[in-house]
């Protein structure tokens, strides 16, 4: 078994996200350092936004890794685990039945986080290292969130646009046909419009941070770097053409095509178009030239919060 450092307890942070179940165990501190960092992807989410509900083969695909997972944090004998739960089963009619599998499977029942609730962890794990103004985007599977501050959080949105949700609704071709792609490229625009005019006057002078799978599968492709450089990338800047030349490089390609890239891991190949397409959309329409891709994310704002003895969350309202 490993023993625990000197330097500070191990805790770990769960996420059950629309496209992949994630897992970080972290050593306590500041800053939080990482010892494992794993992604699993799951589809949690497939079939929620046409149905609003989740489907068995989903949720037994995420109760058999979250069930490795437990066997991880356990051997590390960490101190403190969270484990949350964000679009797919905050969307979806049945999630009650989901949080109780996990619970019978782990013995930690997830918290179920609201869009802001989520923009906030998310924030504070990207820029825990930070000083200054930073604008943050998070691009998942079911949801995308922008949060906007100076060491603290000020600002913060919740979209309901994602990977897996867009690529359901817009891209039923393999590849898609020019139809398709303009329907995607549409549906993207108007949901950004629900940005406020105010939120993206203030985010226009900060630095934009770009964080988890989405991005840092981006940052891959631009750079030519494999599925297991993603820790790697961290830090790694990207320009407006970068992002958009990505998109067009992997647009008409098929999903079959888009797995050889080395950057691309399976189960990212039928989403990654969708998700790119957003973090292009979502720069021009912040006003930004350029993006820095991060690891730390919603991950390490959780296992931040647990180190701290401040897990759960305080709900929704409260000034605690």
């Amino acid at each position: 078994m490993p023993e625990r450092s000197r330097d500070g307890r191990l805790v770990a942070a769960v996420d059950c996200g629309t496209n992949s179940t994630r897992l970080l165990v972290a050593r306590a501190g500041r800053p939080l350092r990482s010892v494992i960092r794993v992604t699993r992807i799951t589809r949690l989410g497939s079939g929620v936004d046409a149905t609003g509900r989740l489907s068995d083969a989903a949720i037994g695909r995420v109760a058999d890794v979250l069930a490795g997972y437990a066997g991880i944090w356990r051997t590390w004998n960490v101190d403190g685990v969270g484990v949350t739960a964000t679009s797919a089963v905050r969307d979806a009619i049945d999630g009650e039945r989901f949080l109780d599998v996990v619970h019978a499977v782990t013995g930690v029942r997830p918290v179920v986080l609201s869009g802001r609730q989520e923009a906030a962890l998310t924030f504070a794990g990207a820029t825990a290292d930070r000083t200054g103004h930073h604008v943050v985007c998070d691009i998942g599977g079911g949801s995308t969130e922008l949060s906007v501050g100076d060491g603290e959080l000020r600002h913060a949105i919740s979209l309901q646009v994602g990977s897996v949700r867009l690529r359901e609704r817009h891209l039923a071709g393999d590849p898609p046909t020019p139809e398709e792609y303009a329907a995607l490229v549409a549906g993207v625009d108007d949901e950004l419009r629900a940005i406020p005019d105010a939120f993206a006057d203030r985010s226009r002078s900060a630095p934009l941070v770009a964080v988890a799978g989405t991005a840092l599968t981006v940052a891959a492709v631009a750079r030519d770097a494999t599925a297991d450089d993603l820790d790697r990338l961290d830090g790694t800047v990207l320009s407006a053409a970068e992002v958009n030349q990505v998109v067009e490089d992997l647009a008409w390609l098929t999903s079959p095509d888009r797995l050889t890239h080395p950057a691309i891991a399976p189960g990212r190949e039928d989403v990654i178009v969708a998700g790119a397409l957003v973090l292009a959309r979502v720069m021009a329409r912040l006003g930004h030239a350029a993006v820095e891709v991060r690891v730390a994310d919603l991950l390490d704002g959780i296992a931040d919060r647990v180190a701290a003895g401040r897990w759960p969350p305080p709900s929704e309202g409260s000034t605690s």
